[in-house]
This record gives structure tokens, C-alpha cells and sequence, in this order.
């Protein structure tokens, strides 16, 4: 095929159209945008965090960003020009969705939302906008919620056995309800039935009819589909209890539920220490599915290095971090409560170097080089602490010939005062808020983890194994070293400045 110039308007209109096409084309490869390879999990009522990044790395302060469900308007959030579009919001997210953007300079940003409902379950849309092109990608929320245990009780006798009901409430989503017998053979159910409370939350109700009196008890499980958690409850059922195709079945129906009490109360104390027999026995089952479950879950996610995932666990985040060889000073704790003790303390020390490592009131001692590299842990037990200060601290040694007390230092920490947490960010005389912590389950233990290289501070509660704030992309240039003390940030500054 051959082209010839063609300077006719129509040619030149072909021309303007192919130009504009090209153009678009390049805008729209321009960027890409990302989300997790898996769905996000979580409990119902925590909060959860829904990434999304563009790609190749680049700003996105200037971008109009959008999460949405099912369609564009109205919205979950909105971000434009720079803050936050309420008018768009739609109700049921407003209150509980905060935009986070620490990583928005190199195309990270992510929405939390906060005290998760069941109706939060589903896919969320990540929509990025510029001048010239626009994408987005899916993020799946997946809410587990696990419900009351299973309540099993008999009804009565029926169809030449005895009708056993099994119901419980709480639970999402739809979950799976297995009878079984002692030997853990399934049974097959009568009927059941599922239906959704007000807030979107499934009841089940589950009956059984047993015929063979052998048996001796029955189990009913309630199973999530999606975390594999489940709840079970055992049920006895004593032999006699089995109606008889005899002649004198007529004649004996009006003295059977009269029979059925005199027989509970003879074996009522077999039944309670068969109960315990069998609660052991499931207790020590569930124990070895949980296990194994959590082996198998640890197992997968850091054969696919699905680390967001594996790490919100502090025991599977040890495995790749080296214990720090620290020790609390409980001398110098007993000196800090103590204003008189502490002087004389000090006033009885002969060697200045040790008299200004405890004078500086960290309670904490490193037992090693400080840290200019890798990734380390170590774990503070606060639980007789009703006022602290925990984290790392920078130090950055001044020009040459300046004395050790002109040395700055810069604060990475959690703090803990009266009621409240804060993080915090402090240099001399200056303290940043960071953020204001919600916490209401008090921690007993706290493990701090520093990954010098990725430049990421995080603290776990061990007492209930979750995580609380993590201080991201700092930027180190000095030695690092742990900090603890009992006191505020403010009045600990004071001591040492």
C-alpha cells in the first residue's frame, strides 16, 4: 500500500485525528496502578488498611484519588487538591475512613477504615486521575467475624430417635455448621436454617435426629469458610433416653418424661465428668487445627514473601529480625522514683561515664554496638507502669570538640500518660506529635522492632498479639539506640537538656 501527501482538507483532518489518537495513547500508558495480590482480612470491629500504588513510582499530590464500591458517586472517599471531599462521602463512611498518605510522594497511599462492619465486606475501587489519563485497581476486603459458640440442646423424641437442635448467632460471613459423632464421623443434618440480623450477621439454626442409641454423644461445629476458625459444643445422650418399638410403648408414652427426669438425675454426675472428658479431647483437637492451620498460613505467605501479610504477626516477624542484647537497669528505676535516693545515687557513683549513662534516666541498657545497621527486636514489660515513655532514640554528635551534653539526640517513641498514648517525634526542647493512639486494651508487653535499612520503627502488644504504630520511611544519620523510661516525654527532655 502506498500513501501519497495529501494537502486536501480531508487529508489534513486525517492527519489531526491520527496526531490526537497518538497523544492519547500516550497519556494513557503514562501510569499504572496497583493493589494487593490477595484479600485484605480482618476481624470484624478492627480496623483495616486498604493499600494502593501507582507504578513506576512518581507524586500523587496533585492527583484526584477516589475509593469507591459500586460506582464512582457517591463515594467512600474522596481526596482532591490536596485534602479531603466530604460532599461525595457516602454516609455510612463518614466518621470512620481516614486517608493515609505517608507514601503519597512516591505514589503510595492507603484508606483505613475503622471499627470494620460486615457490610464493609466486598471489592473497593483505587481510582487515580490526572490532567490527561486515569486508572485504578481492586482491592477485596474480606471481614471474618466469629460467633457465639454453638448452643446444642435436645427437643424430644422423633421419628424412632431424638431430635437434637444446635444454634448460635454472630457469625460472617454465611458459615458452614458439620454434626458429627465421637469417632469424628459426619452426620448428616435434618434441616437447616441461616438468616442475616440487622446488622448483616448470620443466626443459624441447625436440628438432627439421631436413631442409634451407641452413639453417646454428638458434636455440632460452627466453621468460618474464610479463616477456617470454627466453634464446637458436644451433647450426651444417654441410652435410655431412646424411644422403644414395644407393645407397651403406648401404655408407657404419659410416665416417659417422668422416666426421662428420674434417669438425668441418675446420670447426671456421669454426664458431667463425661463432659469434661470430652471437652478436653476437643480443646486439644482445636488446638491441633489451630496450630496446624497457622503453620500452614505462616508457611505459604513467606514461601509467596506476602510480607504485609506474615508480618502482623510478631512471632513470624522474630524469624527474620536478631534479639538486641538489652537489659532493664531496675537500680536506676528504683532511683527515678525516688528524687533523694537519686541523688545520693548519683553523688556515691565515682565513674563519670556511668554516672551520665544513668543520668540521661533510660532505664534500658544496650549491651552491644549501637545500631548503624540491620534489623533487630527486643521486648519492654510494662504491665506495673502507669506512666511511660518507649521507642529509640538518634543520636547525632555535634562539630568536634563539643562536649557530650551538647550532643543532640532525636526521639522516635510511644508514650503513655495518665490515660492516653501518643507517638512522638522529639528533638532538644521540641516535641512533634505524630499521632494520637487509640488503645483500649492496655498492653502488659510491648516488642519494638527496627529494620535500620527499610527505615521502619514498629511496636506490637505481645499481651494481645496486634499491632500499634509503626513509624515509616524515617530517614537515619546517626547510631541508634533503645530508650525506656517512666516518665513523660516533656519532663524527660527536661532532665536531660
Amino acid at each position: 500500500m502506498v500513501v501519497s501527501a495529501d494537502y486536501s482538507p480531508a487529508g489534513f483532518f486525517l492527519l489531526l485525528l491520527l496526531l490526537q489518537v497518538s497523544t492519547w495513547c500516550s497519556a494513557a500508558s503514562r501510569f499504572s496502578v496497583k493493589g494487593p495480590a490477595e484479600p485484605i482480612m480482618v476481624l470484624l470491629g478492627a480496623d483495616a488498611t486498604l493499600p494502593c500504588q501507582l507504578s513506576p513510582e512518581q507524586s500523587a499530590a496533585h492527583m484526584h484519588i477516589r475509593w469507591y464500591r459500586n460506582q464512582l458517586s457517591p463515594a467512600v472517599f474522596v481526596y482532591q487538591n490536596g485534602q479531603e471531599q466530604g460532599g461525595e462521602q457516602m454516609l455510612e463512611y463518614r466518621g470512620r475512613t481516614e486517608f493515609v498518605r505517608d507514601s503519597i510522594n512516591k505514589g503510595g497511599v492507603a484508606l483505613l477504615i475503622q471499627h470494620v462492619r460486615a457490610s464493609d465486606h466486598g471489592q473497593y475501587w483505587c481510582h487515580f486521575m490526572d490532567d490527561q489519563s486515569s486508572q485504578e485497581a481492586i482491592v477485596e476486603l474480606h471481614v471474618i467475624g466469629l460467633g457465639s459458640a454453638p448452643h446444642v440442646r435436645m427437643m424430644g423424641p422423633e421419628d424412632g430417635g431424638i431430635r437434637v437442635l444446635c444454634s448460635a448467632d454472630g457469625w460472617f460471613p454465611k458459615p458452614r455448621v458439620q454434626w458429627s459423632d465421637m469417632m469424628g464421623v459426619n452426620l448428616q443434618s435434618l434441616s437447616e436454617f441461616q438468616t442475616q440480623d440487622e446488622d448483616g450477621l448470620f443466626c443459624v439454626e441447625a436440628s438432627l435426629v439421631v436413631t442409634d442409641s451407641s452413639l453417646g454423644n454428638v458434636t455440632c461445629s460452627i466453621q468460618n469458610p474464610l479463616s477456617g476458625q470454627e466453634k464446637a459444643s458436644a451433647i450426651f445422650l444417654p441410652e435410655p433416653f431412646f424411644p422403644r418399638m414395644d407393645p407397651w410403648k403406648a401404655a408407657l408414652a404419659g410416665t416417659v418424661p417422668v422416666l426421662m427426669l428420674f434417669l438425668l438425675g441418675i446420670s447426671y454426675t456421669g454426664w458431667r465428668k463425661h463432659q469434661a472428658k470430652e471437652r478436653e479431647v476437643k480443646k486439644k483437637q482445636r488446638e491441633s487445627r489451630e496450630r496446624d492451620q497457622m503453620k500452614n498460613e505462616k508457611e505459604t505467605a513467606l514461601k509467596a514473601k506476602d510480607w504485609k501479610k506474615a508480618w502482623l504477626y510478631p512471632d513470624w516477624r522474630k524469624e527474620k529480625f536478631q534479639p538486641a542484647n538489652v537489659t532493664i537497669n531496675q537500680e536506676i528505676h528504683q532511683n527515678n522514683c525516688d528524687p533523694e535516693s537519686k541523688e545520693n545515687f548519683r553523688e556515691e557513683t565515682q565513674d563519670l561515664s556511668l554516672s551520665d549513662k544513668r543520668g540521661d534516666c533510660n532505664l534500658i541498657t544496650l549491651n552491644q554496638e549501637d545500631f548503624t545497621s540491620g534489623r533487630h527486636y527486643w521486648e519492654v514489660d510494662i504491665k506495673d507502669t502507669d506512666e511511660w515513655t518507649l521507642g529509640i532514640y538518634e543520636k547525632l554528635t555535634g562539630k568536634s570538640g563539643l562536649s557530650t551534653k551538647l550532643q543532640k539526640k532525636k526521639f522516635r517513641v510511644l508514650e503513655k500518660k495518665e490515660c492516653k498514648f501518643r507517638a512522638l517525634i522529639c528533638g532538644p526542647q521540641d516535641i512533634s506529635l505524630k499521632k494520637d493512639l487509640k488503645i483500649e486494651k492496655y498492653p502488659q508487653k510491648i516488642v519494638i522492632f527496627l529494620d535500620y535499612e527499610d527505615k521502619d520503627i514498629s511496636f506490637y502488644d505481645m499481651t494481645h498479639g496486634i499491632h500499634i504504630f509503626s513509624f515509616t520511611q524515617e530517614s537515619f544519620t546517626g547510631s541508634l539506640y533503645p530508650y525506656f523510661n517512666i516518665k513523660s516525654m516533656e519532663y524527660s527532655l527536661y532532665e536531660q537538656y
